[in-house]
């Protein structure tokens, strides 16, 4: 047996472009329906989760993978500080279980970006 040189293929890579961060990032949010519903829950249930996640998504300005602790922090403690208890509730449950979901093993990491695990840790609840 012989050793041989082995490249890096990541290093091959070349970074996601918009378009195709905005095609993963959709195909990533449908993975998360999809196990949301294989999981049992209801289609309003699902629902209520996926507006939730497009109304931060929509403020934060970019995908959620890339939302850190003190963006979290920011938008529950400015942007929601006068929401009723129960809309910060589901909002950070919905965000809590899409971290979870992204966090479970699932390979879903677009080429380029940040090597860093998603996460959220300190959520109002």
């Amino acid at each position: 047996m012989s050793l041989a040189v082995v490249r890096d293929l990541r290093e091959a890579r070349v970074p996601a472009g918009p378009d195709e961060l905005a095609a993963f990032e959709t195909d990533v949010l449908a993975g998360f329906v999809l196990a949301r519903a294989a999981a049992g829950l209801s289609d309003n249930t699902i629902r209520s989760d996926v507006l939730h996640l497009e109304q931060l998504r929509a403020w934060f300005g970019g995908p959620l993978w890339d939302m850190e602790p003190a963006d979290a922090d920011a938008y529950f403690g400015t942007v929601l500080r006068d929401a009723a208890k129960g809309t910060r509730l589901a909002r950070s449950q919905a965000l809590r279980t899409y971290f979870l979901f992204l966090e479970s093993g699932q390979s879903w990491r677009p080429a380029g970006s940040s090597p860093r695990p998603p996460a959220v840790t300190r959520l109002p609840g």
